[in-house]
């Protein structure tokens, strides 16, 4: 998510296209990558680089979720900006004093400025942050979560899942094409129509999308073999904030997440999976969306529900089998200071 001076209000890195008033998402990111062998000049190491992620954004909930599985902890530190933001930028109010205690910055635009001081586009999250230069090296939300698996694996913890497992690899990059294009980025679509047309279309596409993922996990645990994959980690962060945040907020109200078994059960089975629902913020996530998205909510005012006490209750989806960690073993107990607090 992005704050932008050409739309502050919609925090998304969209923009609206002129024709039937559209939203489009605007993919233009820092593609620099960091790779162990430092082609583009930033090489795997731990200890140099720090990820600046919101609780409150679904882009970047992925990367704090895949940081987290694969024990990336002691390898990349973790910044985290409030849930809300101004027309310039992510702000670290959540710090003491309003600064990022290892970065030095009040306002995450600052590293972007120093990567490039004419920097002409959205300040989003998640970014990965050189800590000898203070500059952003990449902002590519998509890119990074697959680096964190294959770049870094030098420096995975025991037991750590194999996100990517060769053998599925080609059927993964075929569901994420579609949750991202269909899911992810369709409740935007829905949420940011600028006509009754766009919205109609916009709606439609998202539901034939997630009557396909109701009929796909009916006799499957996980979207892609019988292990947690990369593929349930972006269908995940839309999940977890659908009936919070999309079901009213962005008009996706055909039905309530709890009211399609399939989905409901999966989503809970993750969310019940270290890794995945100890890095949920419920109070964040309607905060920013809330208070940030003032063309949809010129009041601001932020909803005491939805009933969210059902995300602990028994799923059941063992008996569909699976391994959820493969191989490998859960993450271990989240470190105090990075624990979401009631």
């Amino acid at each position: 998510m992005s704050a932008t001076n050409d739309h502050p209000e919609h925090a998304t890195g969209g923009t609206y296209s002129v024709k039937g008033k559209a939203f489009t998402r605007d993919t233009n990111y820092i593609t620099t990558r960091i790779t162990a062998d430092g082609r583009d000049g930033f090489p795997v190491t731990p200890g140099r680089y720090r990820l600046i992620a919101a609780r409150a954004c679904p882009w970047a909930n992925r990367s704090i979720i895949v940081r987290r599985l694969l024990g990336l902890e002691d390898a990349i530190s973790l910044g985290l900006p409030g849930p809300t933001h101004d027309a310039r930028s992510w702000t670290f109010d959540l710090d003491p004093g309003g600064r990022d205690p290892v970065l030095g910055i009040e306002r995450l635009q600052e590293a972007y400025f120093k990567r490039d001081p004419e920097y002409p586009r959205g300040i989003t999250v998640p970014a990965i942050v050189d800590t000898t230069t203070g500059a952003v090296v990449t902002n590519d939300f998509a890119q990074i979560t697959l680096d964190l698996s294959t770049e870094w694996r030098e420096f995975h913890r025991e037991g750590a899942p194999d996100l990517l497992p060769e053998a599925h690899r080609e059927e993964i990059d075929e569901v994420n094409r579609r949750v991202f294009t269909e899911v992810n980025n369709g409740v935007y679509r829905c949420g940011f129509a600028g006509s009754q047309e766009a919205y109609d279309e916009a709606y439609d596409r998202l539901w034939t999308a997630l009557d396909w993922l109701e009929e796909r996990l009916s006799t499957r645990r996980y979207l892609v073999g019988d292990t947690i994959t990369e593929a349930d980690v972006r269908l995940f962060t839309t999940l977890v904030r659908f009936d919070p945040v999309y079901h009213g907020h962005f008009k996706c109200n055909r039905n309530k997440l709890v009211e399609m078994p399939n989905l409901w059960g999966y989503a809970r089975d993750l969310f019940q999976t270290p890794g995945f629902g100890d890095t949920i913020d419920f109070a964040q996530i309607k905060q920013h969306y809330y208070v940030v998205h003032k063309d949809i909510n010129p009041n601001q005012v932020v909803p005491k529900g939805p009933d969210l006490s059902g995300w602990t209750t028994p799923h059941g989806r063992e008996a569909l089998g699976g391994r959820p960690f493969g191989d490998g073993t859960p993450p271990g107990p989240v470190r105090e200071s990075e624990r979401v607090r009631a």
